[in-house]
């Protein structure tokens, strides 16, 4: 496997808050430096809804020999938000590729249900169940995606002269002829398990270079039976921010830690271009070991455990990772 990564937040930006309120670059230096030194990463996955950030934290990456992969997240923004948001961001991303760095800019996460405009629905949640309780959207979804991704593609090609990619759900059926990987977010879960590897197989015989984003899993026992639900244990307030975990769930990292080396073993075994753990930090559901019921971390699938004063230490999966980035 050519680019051994993870992905790293910046700053979520949903209705103008973030969810990394203090963004200090001497932290994000040192954790570039814990991604590229212990975790045997060549490449990271910027990921956020600030264009400052992501080309301060772009730059510092650079600096330290990872590949960097560009990536504005856009949440809850229409069309043309989202092409402004782009075509700002891959200026910034030229100017890091321009000095020597190696830059992929990634057009996008999920934009189908993420943002307004290509599904009717409120937000998310509400996006994917009227698109799979309705059915009969899907054509209309990746022709309206496809649409818009054409013109994205050009606003960012006339202004970043690197690799673009876009991260996507297989069932928006994107049209890969536009860009230069092809990335796709496959989350292991039970219904899939058999036929998984099978799937990742697949993809790599088309013959574009791929790329496996947003997987992993959360740090409770039985958690990888549904990974891409895996968050969902925790309850939130009305401004929808996390409050507590749900009761019956059991803090578990080694099922987390388990999960993510069987993936990458996939991944390796079936000539995955590149690989990009979900996620190395989630500050916004801190750890906290003497509260079980405020333990948001057990939701997180980040592989270190964040503290309400924002330290953090490795949870089994962070050498998980570590081993088989080293061995690989």
């Amino acid at each position: 496997m050519r680019a051994k990564g993870i992905a790293y937040d910046t700053g979520f930006v949903r209705h103008g808050e973030t969810s990394v309120p203090e963004f200090d670059l001497d932290v994000v230096a040192r954790d570039l430096r814990v991604i590229r030194d212990e975790l045997h990463c060549n490449a990271v996955h910027l990921v956020g809804g600030s264009p400052e950030r992501l080309e301060e934290a772009a730059r510092v990456a650079a600096s330290l020999g990872l590949e960097v992969w560009f990536s504005p997240y856009p949440l809850e923004l229409t069309a043309a938000e989202i092409l402004q948001l782009f075509t700002d961001c891959a200026r910034r991303a030229e100017r890091i590729r321009a000095d020597g760095a190696e830059v992929v800019f990634v057009a996008g996460v999920e934009l189908s249900i993420m943002n307004k405009e290509f599904l009717p629905g409120d937000d998310v949640m509400d996006r994917v169940n009227r698109l799979f309780g309705q059915g009969g959207q899907l054509d209309e979804v990746s022709a309206r995606l496809n649409a818009f991704l054409a013109e994205a593609v050009s606003a960012i090609r006339a202004e970043f002269r690197g690799k673009i990619t876009y991260a996507c759900i297989p069932f928006e059926r994107v049209d890969w002829s536009l860009f230069d990987i092809s990335s796709f977010e496959l989350i292991r879960s039970a219904e899939v398990a058999e036929q998984y590897a099978a799937s990742i197989r697949n993809v790599v015989a088309q013959g574009k270079p791929v790329a496996i984003t947003g997987f992993g899993t959360a740090a409770w026992r039985g958690s990888s039976a549904i990974a891409p639900r895996s968050m969902e244990i925790v309850e939130h307030d009305d401004a929808g921010l996390p409050v507590r975990v749900k009761d019956g769930y059991v803090r578990d990292e080694q099922e987390q830690a388990a999960y993510l080396r069987e993936l990458l073993d996939i991944f390796e075994a079936e000539g995955v271009d590149g690989a990009f753990v979900y996620m190395f930090a989630l500050n916004n559901y801190p750890h906290r070991p003497d509260e079980p019921g405020r333990d948001l971390d057990m939701a997180s699938p980040g592989i270190v455990k964040v503290y309400d004063d924002l330290h953090w230490e490795p949870k089994a999966a962070f050498g998980a990772v570590a081993e088989s980035y080293a061995r690989m």
